[in-house]
């Protein structure tokens, strides 16, 4: 796959999208201002530079939804696709440089409560911090994730790690007593949050990915610096801190998750704070769990794999993963039909690619998948559900879904909403 993608020279770090945003210049607190102010008015881009407990520091939400991001970049939602397809298969080296505007201002006690970290839901257990990105090291591997953390005191967070990677990597250190260093990052450009979204079946850097990204996309190579305990970070990034994923473990949750719903109270890791950078006058980067920005850093990531997998069975143009599956439980699947069977191999193929996923819909090249009334109308015009629907049961869940069995198994389904193969597709053409 060979991708032509113009230079975006303009943009290079979080601030580059100010331009876009709607300012709010009323003082707001952390403590549910921001968040009712939000859904308030429909979760547009904001930017609050009045935050009453962080004088001088400013917050901005909404920022990665599919549209704003294919919008700022100039790059059509397939290829985007494609595009994250492809740096996933050439990564490169990020160049590591001595000084960036991250380490701007150092704090001289380090202190998490200064920061605008939000109490957005009021079902939520306190302050967190839902779109920082956690970067690890440990025997040689390295490692860039979303975790949430909660704030739990003004050098201590307690994150939730799902069982990926890095939940791998501490449980590993803590079996040999080690801890493990980690740097903790806010405010970071769009395609580093995509690279860290991401998740393979192999240790594959992710800070690689975003360094390809970063070349395509901008034309050049993603600058890193080194932080005192010899993490390295994006050096554009707003907030840095550096510090240790400990051998304790503290309650973490409630949580209102992705799917709207509040995650349960469970005993998750420490992380031990030892230092804290920002640039001047830092813009923090305060996601709302359970609204498109989150669904769109969940999902997003996820559509290259299932599309490859269903590429490989039939010819695949496109994949949105539903917002109302969360971002992560369902999608849609635009293919070109060829040959007799292409829906339901379609199916077989994307649940493979993302074996969370629990349901997947499978419609014609005409269809918008991303809007949920054409999808709907290919269902009634197009499927039978006794022949067209596959029903999987015995299949590994997902923790998101609340409704998975206890023993974490659900069943899953795939509709098959393409043109009866055989038919008159003039038949079957809409003229809206």
């Amino acid at each position: 796959m060979f991708l032509r993608i113009p230079p975006q020279q303009g943009i290079m770090a979080l601030r580059d999208l100010l331009d876009a945003a709607r300012v709010i210049s009323d003082e707001m607190s952390v403590l549910h201002d921001i968040f009712d102010f939000s859904n308030s008015t429909g979760h547009p881009l904001l930017l609050f530079d009045n935050i009453k407990e962080s004088p001088g520091h400013r917050v901005m939400i909404n920022l990665l939804t599919r549209p704003t991001l294919c919008k700022a970049l100039s790059i059509a939602p397939e290829d985007f696709i494609d595009l994250l397809a492809w740096a996933m298969d050439n990564p490169s080296n990020p160049k590591v440089i001595t000084e960036a505007k991250v380490l701007e201002c150092t704090q001289k006690t380090p202190d998490l409560t200064v920061l605008p970290i939000p109490h957005h839901w009021r079902e939520d257990r306190g302050r967190y911090m839902s779109a920082s990105i956690i970067i690890a090291e440990y025997d040689g591997v390295r490692n860039m994730s979303f975790h949430r953390q909660y704030l739990r005191d003004p050098t201590h967070l307690v994150t939730r790690l799902v069982p990926r990677h890095l939940r791998t990597m501490t449980d590993h250190a803590r079996s040999n007593g080690d801890e493990v260093n980690i740097a903790i990052i806010n405010g970071a450009d769009p395609v580093v949050l995509l690279a860290a979204a991401m998740s393979f079946d192999h240790n594959l850097d992710e800070l690689t990915v975003a360094s390809s990204l970063h070349q395509k996309i901008y034309g050049k190579t993603l600058n890193l610096v080194e932080l005192p305990n010899g993490l390295q970070v994006p050096a554009d990034c707003e907030y840095a801190m550096w510090g240790r994923i400990t051998l304790d473990d503290d309650d973490e949750g409630p949580y209102v998750d992705i799917t709207g719903t509040v995650d349960e109270v469970r005993q998750e890791p420490v992380i031990e704070i030892d230092g804290i950078t920002h640039r001047k006058n830092p813009i923090f980067h305060a996601l709302i769990p359970a609204e498109a920005e989150h669904k769109t850093l969940m999902g997003l990531p996820r559509a290259p794999t299932i599309k490859a997998a269903v590429n490989e069975v039939c010819e695949c143009l496109d994949v949105y993963m539903t917002e109302g599956g969360g971002g992560w439980l369902s999608a849609v699947v635009k293919i070109k039909v060829n040959r007799e069977g292409d829906g339901k191999r379609a199916i077989d193929a994307a649940l493979s690619g993302h074996r969370s996923m629990k349901m997947v819909t499978i419609v014609d090249e005409d269809i918008d998948i991303t809007d949920p009334v054409r999808v709907e109308w290919a269902l009634m015009t197009r499927w039978q559900p006794d022949i067209d629907s596959i029903i999987i049961s015995n299949q590994k869940g997902s923790s998101l879904d609340p409704s998975r069995s206890q023993d974490g198994t659900t069943a899953k389904i795939g509709i098959d909403a393409t043109i009866p193969w055989g038919y008159d597709r003039a038949g079957f053409t809409s003229v809206q």
